[in-house]
């Protein structure tokens, strides 16, 4: 007897009017449910007012009696590791604090429990100090002369226990924000402790260090150790912090006056305002230096200050055009460190030349030691970006660069014209007065950070009104208008391999269709041929000598059979071997008319939608997941990922980085649309909710066009949170097909799945047999024959899809490149585990 049931509600809009509004409420949502965090900032604060600690921290004595070091340690204060908890050194550091605690220890409580949150903060509070003092002495013994400094310092900050707790918690977060986390905690850390210096840096990383190590111990996973892959796209981001965090320490170091840092030691990033001490100096010891040094303080007075940053500015825009995958920002970043390694080894080969000019004889040791720590990051940069250059790969289209040229050439020749010609105009404020010679002599220091004025040629020192602006402004005109330029081309929308032909191709697909896979011919990376009459198109890419096409012609139907020869004769013009890869029958009979040969690589599954309806005992799983996502309280809500709250697409991305992490292999390309694919508005995203706006599961679907209009929809993306409801998926899809059935489409697709189809009698050949073979071997990693089975719940009509070819000859050729197409970014290492799996 069939199991009967209400229908259930299709599918909702999700509202994006407001999407800021989601992004608050679901980050406001865990600070209210978080007692011990609220009760313990309540403390915090409040001691810091009973005691009058707020304003400067507290006092001499109380700090005495408070703060945790090596003296303090020393002398028996074997209570200052706790005591030290309780107190913040500034109302700065209270603030600072708050931040650090509400973002690690307020989700934590969730987490890991109230118990062990509090347990681990104290005793990360206690451990943490106790190893950054113990690194302090370990150096103080050692003759380091940064950590002789703090050996006789004294600090106080609930920041070392908070940066434990944020390890621990590390280790219960899913692979994208367990990365995200270590990075940001190890990070945070290091440019405290190395740019700025103080004794709480290094108490700091001591509780990071700490912290990792107590979650290794308290959530240690049986089984190998092994290294997480993480998606291509996260790598970028990775490395993206990584140079952001290398630009932002010498930022941050300059908010602290006393910052000494083995890092900051030379504080060539950041640009220093000369004191009045040193004008005091400059002005007695003659006319010239003190005009210099009164055109140094009124260039720090003045709007063009910020060009004291101008190296850290420069490299985080490049943080965010290499955080996008751009090969120009990976190439930039390169060449920004390589040009600090060849000043560093210019400057230390004239210490050792000349080490009389640079330092005393007892102090030269700690010279050279300082040159070794400021040439180490930059070298370690580089290092990074050189093995990581495949995964920015990204080009420009060529307009974009050309326009980014013309627009700093033009600003570049615009600056320099007005610093000579204006300057040679008013030569006669400048000391002594300005020469052509010596104006063009100093056009370097109009582009370089104050800092190094001096390092490379004399520049004219300007001391009228009129001389003073040119040298404050030009080259900083200049610099805003690049960076300004740079970073706006670094973000500006990626465009196709083909921008023209790629919306030519679009036109095309939307007025007269193609099949159910011809959307994906819209994705980057594809080029474009049409016939004679632009009535049909193939979507197609090189690899080596192999053209591969992404699906089967597209446009009108009386021409796409047509097209095939078409292309065929395309590709023998140029010497290439044309591919046609997963097309439907008509390609296929077109192609083996050509004399081809074609084998079946996947199964496409359609669902007709008109008479679809949940009844029968077939249905039963599917029913099933329906009435338990209503018990449970998810909802499905329609969402185009461009438009979404970043509370609902930050979700997205982490669920897709967990699925690619645990899969230990790259996430695949080519027919298989990843987050890249989701930003576009033509897509529509199926999301399970629940009350509290947790993402459970996604699916994404793309249009099928005929005359002008979406008539179906293809399945293109699916992602399941690990934790989350177990029927996400049917839920999903079966509540896609009622939206869709309810908006008057004709089918849905649920794709087809790459070497994987529906067992026939036909006895197979002998390439079919080594493509079901090689299914068979990378199930246990892509699972492509349980999605199949998978896609069976919805009692689809099966179409064989196909590869066709002209040449057996070729098909070595063809295998690489279609592997090539699916896995573009495979490591060596990764390589090596694809080839194990055929070797079981």
């Amino acid at each position: 007897m069939s199991e009967t049931t209400a229908p259930p509600p299709a599918p909702t809009t999700g509202d994006s009017t407001h999407p800021w509004r989601v992004t608050l409420d679901r980050t406001l949502a865990p600070v209210r449910h978080a007692p011990f965090t609220l009760a313990f900032l309540a403390v915090l604060w409040t001691v810091g007012a009973v005691t009058g600690s707020l304003g400067s921290g507290p006092g001499p004595h109380r700090t005495e009696a408070v703060a945790v070091g090596v003296p303090a340690l020393a002398e028996g204060r074997w209570w200052t590791p706790v005591s030290s908890l309780l107190w913040c050194p500034g109302l700065g550091g209270y603030i600072g604090s708050t931040v650090i605690i509400l973002l690690l220890v307020t989700p934590s409580e969730r987490r890991l429990g109230v118990a062990r949150t509090a347990a681990v903060l104290v005793g990360g509070q206690i451990l943490g100090t106790l190893l950054g003092a113990g690194i302090v002495q370990l150096g103080n013994l050692a003759g380091e002369w940064w950590l002789e400094e703090l050996a006789g310092d004294l600090a106080v900050s609930p920041s070392v226990g908070a940066l434990a707790v944020g390890g621990v918690l590390s280790y219960r977060l899913t692979a994208l924000w367990r990365r995200r986390t270590r990075l940001g905690i190890v990070a945070f850390a290091l440019v405290m402790a190395l740019y700025v210096g103080h004794l709480q840096g290094v108490l700091r990383l001591g509780g990071a260090v700490v912290g990792l190590l107590l979650g290794a111990l308290l959530y240690h996973r049986s089984g190998p150790l092994r290294l997480r892959h993480s998606s291509h796209t996260e790598a970028r981001v990775l490395v993206a912090i990584v140079v952001a965090a290398a630009a932002i320490g010498p930022m941050v170091a300059i908010l602290y006056r006393d910052a000494y840092g083995p890092l900051n030691s030379f504080q060539l990033y950041v640009s220093v305002q000369p004191t009045g001490e040193e004008v005091a100096d400059a002005c007695a010891a003659s006319q010239e230096d003190c005009h210099f040094v009164h055109a140094l303080r009124n260039f720090y007075d003045s709007p063009a200050t910020v060009m004291a940053v101008l190296v850290p500015a420069l490299m985080l825009v490049l943080a965010e055009g290499l955080r996008r995958g751009l090969r120009l920002a990976w190439t930039l970043a390169v060449l920004v460190h390589l040009a600090w390694i060849a000043l560093f080894s210019w400057w230390l080969d004239d210490f050792l030349s000349h080490p009389a000019g640079w330092a005393e004889p007892a102090e030269r040791s700690t010279y050279a030691q300082a040159f070794a720590e400021q040439m180490l990051l930059p070298v370690l940069i580089v290092v990074l970006l050189i093995v990581t250059r495949a995964r920015f790969d990204l080009r420009l289209p060529r307009s974009a660069t050309r326009g980014l040229a013309a627009v700093t050439g033009g600003a570049l020749v615009l600056a320099c014209a007005a610093y000579v010609g204006i300057g040679y105009a008013v030569r006669d404020q400048y000391d002594p007065e300005a020469t052509p010679s010596v104006l063009f002599s100093g056009l370097a220091s109009e582009f370089l950070p104050p800092t190094l004025l001096a390092t490379f040629t004399d520049w004219p020192v300007p001391v009228g009104g009129t001389a003073q602006a040119l040298f404050h402004y030009c080259g900083l005109v200049f610099w805003l208008v690049t960076l300004i330029a740079l970073l706006v081309t670094f973000r500006r929308p990626r465009l196709h391999t083909d921008a023209d032909a790629a919306v030519r191709a679009r036109a095309l697909l939307v007025a007269h269709g193609g099949s159910t896979l011809s959307y994906l011919t819209t994705w980057d990376g594809n080029y474009y041929w049409f016939d004679e009459q632009g009535r049909a198109a193939v979507a197609y890419r090189v690899v080596a000598t192999v053209a591969l096409t992404t699906g089967e012609p597209f446009g009108a139907p009386d021409a796409r059979a047509g097209a095939v020869a078409g292309f065929a004769r395309h590709c023998d013009e140029r010497g290439w071997t044309p591919c046609f890869y997963s097309v439907g029958e008509e390609s296929r009979a077109a192609a083996e008319a050509l004399g081809w040969r074609s084998v079946q690589v996947a199964e496409d599954t359609v669902v007709p939608l008109p008479d679809l309806a949940f009844t029968g005992k077939k249905w039963q799983d599917v029913r099933t997941a329906l009435n338990k996502a209503k018990k449970e309280g998810i909802t499905a809500e329609w969402w185009s990922y461009p438009d979404a709250p970043v509370a609902i697409t930050d979700q997205v991305r982490s669920i897709s980085e967990e699925w690619v992490a645990d899969k230990g292999l790259p996430e695949m390309g080519f027919t298989l649309g990843g987050l890249d694919e989701l930003d576009d508005p033509a897509v529509r995203c199926l999301i399970a909710v629940d009350g509290d706006r947790t993402v459970h599961g996604i699916t994404s679907w793309m249009p099928v066009y005929a005359e002008g209009r979406p008539v179906g929809w293809t399945l293109d993306f699916m992602r399941r949170r690990a934790a989350g409801f177990r029927g996400s998926m049917e839920f999903l899809i079966a509540s896609a097909a009622l939206g869709f059935q309810e908006e008057g489409a004709r089918f849905l697709s649920l794709s087809g799945a790459p070497l994987a189809r529906k067992a026939t009698e036909e006895p197979p050949a002998a390439l079919q047999r080594i493509l079901d073979y090689g299914g068979k071997v990378l199930e246990p990693v892509y699972g492509f024959r349980s999605l199949l089975n998978f896609k069976s719940k919805f009692q689809p009509q099966y179409r064989p899809m196909y590869m066709a070819y002209p040449d057996p000859a070729a098909l070595p050729a063809i295998t690489r490149a279609i592997g090539k197409a699916y896995l573009p970014h495979v490591t060596a290492a990764q390589g090596v585990r694809l080839m194990r799996q055929f070797s079981v």
